[in-house]
């Protein structure tokens, strides 16, 4: 009986310092309110010795408060230290040393033996008698049909909609239960360049096919993060019937050439530069995200840009030769994650 006394007394006297701490933080935390109100300003917490370890502290209120104010110290020091070389740079003027190029993933990349150069002729000859010649030649401008998976929902729809705003000469039409390999040859007879598929799982768009006519290549996208107009905030006014500038950025490879020329090919030649619009397809760690704007000329010296929308993120998951054959096609690309996503380093675009 003697033991099970001494047990609750040692619990009862757990509870009592528990209560203590709790009261001491409510009356510190009243104490500092009264002097911010009153504008005395509160006595400067003493530096944390280099040997202290906040995880020691037992009371868990005690050691969140701590923890808080030595994230305030590090902010606070870190601030300052900003503030102190930008005002040494100031003075040394142009003797300041060139600031440090900060480590990232993009300039971290491997090497990767598939990097074009500009002057190979290897790449040069193989670009002259690719599916694209004959648009890069100017023999052929782009038409391009636009179409959607079986039973399309409403956002799939204005999604298909507003592309065609954005790509000139293209056109929208419904599946209607047609098989992607009925409708590629009544595509060609018509003398269209390219084929845009946009899939969609749960009523949201998903996925992008795009195929090259009459010969191929096939690409398929995995497609993410989808905005339209309506969901853009501070967005311009609706496009006009310009024909926009293209940016294409980092297509650094042999593939993301390949891809970047599939791209350009749905677009006609000579930009009207008199509409300021500008289509852009921005490669980073073989996410491509599209984005479509523009330009304001505000003064001299000075552009703003206005997004129009709609905006997407694409991620490649194949390559392949010839037009749209899930069963039968010839791939030249396959996205393995098991295998190429074994380094955060490694990209292939």
């Amino acid at each position: 009986m003697a033991k099970s006394g001494d047990k609750s007394g040692g619990s009862g006297k757990k509870s009592l310092k528990r209560k203590a701490a709790i009261a001491e933080l409510q009356r510190a935390a009243v104490a500092e309110h009264e002097a911010t109100e009153s504008g005395v300003q509160p006595p400067k917490t003493a530096a944390f010795p280099p040997g202290f370890s906040i995880s020691e502290i037992k009371n868990k209120q005690r050691r969140h408060l701590m923890f808080t104010r030595w994230k305030q110290q590090q902010r606070k020091e870190k601030l300052a230290a900003k503030k102190r070389l930008k005002k040494e740079r100031e003075a040394l003027g142009d003797k300041a040393p060139p600031k440090p190029i900060p480590k990232t993933i993009d300039n971290q990349r491997v090497y990767d033996e598939t990097i074009v150069d500009p002057n190979d002729e290897e790449v040069a000859y193989d670009e002259s008698t690719d599916e694209f010649a004959s648009y890069f030649n100017r023999q052929t401008s782009p038409k391009i049909l636009i179409t959607t998976s079986d039973r399309p929902h409403g956002r799939t729809v204005r999604l298909c909609e507003q592309l065609s705003t954005v790509i000139p000469n293209s056109h929208v039409y419904y599946r209607r239960g047609l098989a992607l390999k009925k409708i590629i040859p009544q595509c060609i007879s018509r003398d269209f360049t390219d084929l845009i598929v946009i899939n969609e799982d749960r009523k949201t768009p998903n996925g992008l096919i795009l195929s090259h006519l009459p010969d191929g290549p096939t690409a398929h996208f995995k497609m993410s993060s989808v905005r339209l107009r309506k969901e853009i905030k501070r967005r311009g006014k609706d496009p006009t019937e310009h024909i926009p500038e293209i940016i294409l950025n980092n297509f650094t490879t042999r593939l993301g050439h390949s891809v970047g020329r599939m791209f350009a090919s749905l677009f006609p030649h000579n930009p009207q530069f008199i509409g300021r619009q500008v289509a852009t397809f921005h490669n980073q760690r073989d996410y491509i995200f599209f984005r479509f704007h523009r330009y304001i000329f505000k003064s001299e010296k000075k552009v703003g840009i206005q997004e129009l929308g709609p905006r997407f993120t694409l991620k490649l998951r194949s390559l392949q030769k010839g037009t749209f054959d899930s069963k039968y096609g010839e791939y030249e690309w396959v996205h393995k994650p098991r295998e190429m996503d074994t380094s955060r380093r490694k990209f292939h675009l």
